[in-house]
């Protein structure tokens, strides 16, 4: 019987310039906000009902929803898994280098960063969401491989023949769920993204992108689980659920909402030529 696959222990710092040092996991936050920036740019001229939205709105939008990332994050860190902690130590909220974001939480920060800039520049708001549920996947998918990169969030202890041990979890051969997520939260849901966007029937029924997006990344985020270590501070939550799955199951069924009420509208060609 063979050992784990060895884990490539990646140095987390891409390099330093002096004083300052550059962390992988800072160019995959910047990657995946790039990557979403330019195929954005590209959709907006040519997607139906968003008005008189440019290019160069959306990199104005780009800072908005960086600070949205961020910002919701860290906050949705602090009161869904540390709240204690961080009532105790207020100070450390802001220290962000010290680790510690959440996802669910980045995801109400761009909602919030969607809807008020949505509102500010008097852009449709259902269609915008659309765009931008088509391209959060490349941030999802480096995210995930910076994870991986880091050696933190890995998976529950398994004898699978690609299991590896992580220099923080021990000498138990574990999943490598953050390559798990990398393929379902990235991969698979950009191409399904894309290929829907690709429909002009789906294009004229603003709010199914966004629906969708919110209940793919529910349900992967929610099998996935199964395969990731809970947190050690948290453990199971609830009935043997990890935190990560409750906080999934309210995005599956709001993704379902939307996409239900957008089927249940006129498709906006329909309702333009009449």
């Amino acid at each position: 019987m063979t050992g784990p696959m060895p884990f490539p222990n990646i140095d987390p710092v891409a390099f330093e310039l002096g004083p300052i040092v550059i962390r992988w996991y800072a160019l995959a936050y910047l990657t995946g906000l790039t990557g979403g920036w330019l195929l954005l740019r590209r959709m907006v001229p040519r997607w139906p009902g968003l008005g008189a939205l440019t290019r160069e709105d959306v990199d104005d939008f780009l800072l908005w929803a960086t600070f949205g990332v961020v910002l919701g994050g860290r906050l949705g860190y602090v009161l869904f898994y540390k709240p204690g902690y961080y009532l105790s130590n207020p100070l450390e909220i802001v220290q962000v280098w010290h680790g510690g974001m959440s996802f669910h939480g980045g995801l109400l920060g761009v909602a919030v960063a969607i809807w008020l800039f949505a509102r500010k520049r008097k852009v449709p708001l259902l269609p915008f969401a659309d765009t931008i549920a088509v391209v959060a996947p490349i941030g999802l998918f480096f995210g995930r491989l910076a994870n991986f990169i880091n050696g933190e969030l890995f998976g529950r202890p398994t004898d699978v023949p690609w299991a590896m041990a992580f220099p923080t979890g021990g000498a138990v051969p574990r999943h490598p769920s953050q390559l798990y997520e990398a393929a379902l939260e990235g991969l698979l849901l950009l191409a399904v993204m894309a290929a829907l966007a690709s429909r002009p029937a789906v294009q004229a029924r603003p709010g199914v992108l966004f629906g969708t997006f919110l209940m793919l990344y529910g349900l992967a985020r929610f099998t996935v689980e199964f395969f990731r270590e809970p947190d050690p501070f948290l453990g199971f939550v609830w009935q043997g659920a990890t935190m990560g799955q409750l906080l999934s199951l309210p995005m599956i069924g709001l993704g379902m909402g939307i996409v239900a009420y957008a089927m249940r509208k006129r498709p906006a060609a329909q309702t333009a030529a009449e």
